[in-house]
């Protein structure tokens, strides 16, 4: 017995003292994460300090440090230097984000779909391609990587965002997230370090849980991640990568300037970072936004991954994606495509491919910045304080006050008829002062549900 017991001491954590078994630290490990998982340490709470908890279970205060780094390790848990160590906001639930069913009632402004309105183009034009001499070689394993004119039209349809490649180093795959997923398979291994912003991608986040990547948040402002904070932590810690979404960042809306790209990339190739530039809204910026030059891979084409969805441009259910990557890591990526993938279907590239070639996916594109306008005009006709960010973009950042539970302002919306996401799904961290809900403008079937949904929403925060 230690000689200050903390037995009848009131603690936010008792583990059961019979449940511990040799090795200690990974036995303390593992009853912390399954009291945080099943709900009984709920996100926020204050764990108690190392040297308490080693007092308590009468073990060394080290194992209690390695039990404590390997939940952190994880995600589960975070310390702040002079406050404790905490229960993650995200530690018990996943963040991932897709079209899950809601109440045909509920108005859902969470999940950012494409301005479905111009799938009718897609059907025509999957119509045409099916009555194609050459149907069945779509439906084979050959070319894994994709066709080589399919590779052709997607190299083509990049061009305009500045990215200029060969059909060795580019491949197409079924979607962004699929993308994503290849990358880290291909370059990462558990345990590396990957720079993000503060709030980034939800589905990225989920990702790099899923393979244990640790995530490591780095400020920024409106031009996008500050290089000097990238700097002093790529200076304080190791980082083996870099994830960015230069033209519109998911959540933000952030368009990273043409000077803080270049700045950017001076700090990734000094410290020999493997970029992922995730440009998913290039459709909406180049051409488009005066301050948009290029592209990051032009300025890191031996260290960058640059993925192209046309989920968001063209079509949402074909699930194609262009790949580019440079020589470098050009055979990782490829072993991962074909352990992963085998290969993505020849017919849906063939769609999206016809589409590009016919012109019909400039014709798509037209229509939804028509529609993403129009869609941005309605926000700001409720929020016009809050008009920042992307003119252009499928959704809106919302600042909010005065609300600290994050649950109850998602389920209370829930309640009175529309989805939203709060801010802290987002968070590559662990926590922000700051609080926002992302506001999907591109869900609806109407403006005029848009403007229902939102008025709700103004209500609501009024």
């Amino acid at each position: 017995m230690p000689v200050n017991s903390f037995d009848n001491f009131p603690m936010s954590w008792k583990p059961d003292k019979k449940e511990l078994k040799r090795p200690f630290y990974l036995s303390i490990a593992s009853l912390l994460e399954q009291e945080i998982m099943s709900g009984l340490l709920a996100p926020g709470t204050k764990l108690p300090p190392q040297r308490e908890l080693a007092d308590f279970l009468d073990i060394n205060f080290t194992t209690i440090t390695r039990a404590y780094r390997l939940c952190m390790a994880k995600g589960l848990i975070y310390a702040v230097t002079g406050s404790g160590t905490f229960v993650s906001p995200n530690a018990a639930r996943s963040v991932t984000i897709s079209a899950d069913k809601i109440s045909s009632e509920c108005i859902d402004l969470g999940f950012v779909a494409s301005f479905e309105q111009s799938n009718d183009i897609v059907a025509e034009t999957v119509k045409k391609v099916i009555d194609k001499s050459y149907l069945e070689m779509l439906l084979n394993y050959n070319d894994p990587t994709g066709l080589p004119h399919q590779k052709k039209a997607g190299l083509n349809w990049m061009e305009s965002f500045g990215i200029r490649s060969d059909s060795e180093c580019m491949a197409i795959v079924s979607g962004s997230q699929n993308a994503l997923a290849i990358a880290l398979v291909a370059l990462f291994e558990p345990g590396n370090r990957i720079a993000t912003d503060t709030y980034t991608y939800a589905n990225f986040i989920e990702l790099a849980k899923m393979l244990h990547i640790k995530l490591v948040p780095i400020p920024g402002d409106q031009f996008g991640m500050l290089p000097g904070e990238l700097e002093n932590q790529c200076c304080q810690t190791d980082i083996h990568g870099i994830f960015l979404m230069p033209s519109c960042g998911n959540p933000t809306t952030i368009m990273i300037s043409d000077s803080r790209k270049q700045e950017l990339a001076t700090v990734i190739r000094k410290h020999r970072l493997i970029l992922l530039e995730d440009d998913i809204h290039a459709f909406l910026t180049a051409g488009i936004e005066p301050d948009y030059k290029q592209p990051m891979f032009e300025l890191l084409p031996e260290q960058t991954v640059y993925i192209c969805g046309t989920s968001k441009s063209i079509c949402s259910g074909l699930r194609v994606a262009y790949m580019v990557f440079g020589e470098a890591l050009r055979k990782k990526i490829l072993q991962a495509i074909f352990n992963i993938n085998v290969k993505t279907s020849s017919l849906d590239a063939e769609i999206i491919t016809e589409l590009i070639l016919s012109g019909k996916a400039f014709e798509i594109v037209s229509r939804k910045k028509q529609l993403a306008q129009s869609a941005n005009s309605v926000y700001e006709e409720f929020f016009p304080q809050n008009s920042s960010g992307h003119r252009l973009s499928f959704y809106r950042w919302l600042p909010i006050q005065g609300h600290c539970n994050a649950e109850k302002i998602v389920a209370d919306l829930e309640q009175a008829g529309i989805r939203v996401f709060h801010s802290n799904r987002f968070l590559s961290g662990h926590t922000a002062s700051d609080q926002y809900l992302r506001i999907a403008l591109s869900s609806t079937n109407s403006l005029k549900e848009l403007r229902g949904g939102l008025e709700i929403l103004k209500q609501y925060l009024s």
